[in-house]
């Protein structure tokens, strides 16, 4: 099946007990036993397995062409999980340019716990395979990174990794599989932030990770899912489940607007520089063009200028919100930087754009007038 039609049709059966075409929410937080304690129907306690998470995580195992999936709470608790497989002492390498979250979520909780880190320029193969140690375990990247959409060689990636017995993982919630699948590039771990795309609607909280094997190491993140309870409501999975049935189409549309928007700042004079995958002046553009089916609908903008002259432009924007997060139906916009914090290395005239589904010339105009001077 295409993609469009495994959107529409994974983790949707029809309810054997009412024939309902949309899954029912089972808000139970407990399930029967047999009078021989067995548990006939496979589930036990809510935070263990409920059927909607069930459903979400067979759904986005399948669009991403993996074995197993865990979803989480959120995209840092499924990325936190992820570190926790690790043991103190094991060593990761990881993007210089990576969410911050996740930057902090190293540094600030796991590199004091033991682990130990390497951030590097992920587009230079030479410098990942030079960070790599003996003790490497895995290598976490994501291409295109948040916020300056830094193109890395998946494969190229997979081939360092394992030379020394390494698993790769990548953040794929900027591309989703619509645009980018890196385990059928190699990858054996793919996390997103669900509440990104994959929900589509800004109302709903989660993040998962697939795996491209459902082998022990993936298992041990079951268990720190299950022991751990990091988890998604029912309800949270039955809003994700029902946003994942219109992300091709969504995803498709909001990167032709990103294309035809990227295309209008890389020729306005107050813009200094644009960062877009489909751009063929973009550095990355040759790599994204071989591994992705698409460039996505995310990209950032420097405002010529300094720190004020970007807070400026997005003052003056109108249809475009300015809010944190990305991937919902609307286009926001943010000066990155005020966010990531004092230890941000974004430019300070940066402002990153989520483009979302409306028409394409509207949010042209509603921009020329925020860069008018």
């Amino acid at each position: 099946m295409r993609i469009e039609t495994e959107a529409i049709h994974l983790g949707h059966e029809i309810d054997p007990r009412t024939g309902a075409i949309a899954p029912p929410i089972y808000l139970t937080t407990t399930f029967e036993r047999d009078p021989d304690g067995a548990y006939p129907k496979g589930y036990i306690y809510s935070r263990w397995d409920n059927p909607n998470r069930s459903s979400l995580e067979s759904a986005a195992a399948g669009l991403e062409k993996g074995e197993a999936a865990a979803a989480f709470s959120s995209g840092l608790a499924a990325i936190a999980a992820l570190f926790q497989t690790l043991a103190a002492g094991d060593h990761v390498v990881a993007s210089q340019d990576l969410y911050h979250g996740t930057t902090r979520l190293l540094r600030e909780i796991y590199g004091p716990w033991g682990l130990e880190v390497s951030f590097v320029d992920a587009t230079d193969s030479e410098q990942v395979a030079a960070a790599l140690r003996r003790n490497t375990k895995l290598i976490f990247l994501e291409t295109p990174s948040n916020p300056t959409l830094k193109i890395t060689d998946i494969r190229k990636t997979v081939e360092i990794a394992r030379s020394v017995g390494a698993r790769t993982a990548f953040d794929n919630t900027w591309a989703t599989p619509v645009a980018q699948r890196p385990l059928e590039l190699g990858a054996d771990l793919v996390v997103h932030s669900t509440t990104k795309y994959f929900g589509g609607h800004s109302d709903v909280l989660s993040g998962i990770v697939v795996g491209k094997r459902d082998d022990d190491f993936f298992r041990r993140l079951k268990l720190i899912q299950q022991i751990g309870g990091a988890v998604p409501s029912p309800f949270d999975c039955w809003l994700v489940l029902r946003g994942l049935q219109t992300m091709p189409c969504r995803v498709r549309n909001q990167a032709e607007n990103a294309r035809s928007i990227a295309e209008y700042l890389n020729r306005h004079p107050q813009v200094e520089r644009v960062y877009y995958p489909g751009l063929k002046s973009h550095p990355g553009h040759d790599v994204a063009a071989g591994q992705m089916s698409g460039f996505g609908a995310m990209l950032s903008f420097q405002v010529r200028g300094d720190r004020q002259a970007a807070l400026a432009a997005a003052a003056k924007v109108r249809i475009i919100k300015r809010a944190t997060s990305l991937g919902g139906v609307e286009s926001l916009i943010e000066h990155r930087a005020s966010i990531e914090g004092p230890a941000s290395k974004t430019p300070d005239n940066l402002l990153r754009f989520s483009v979302g589904l409306e028409n394409a010339a509207d949010l042209i105009e509603d921009l020329d007038n925020a860069l008018r001077v």
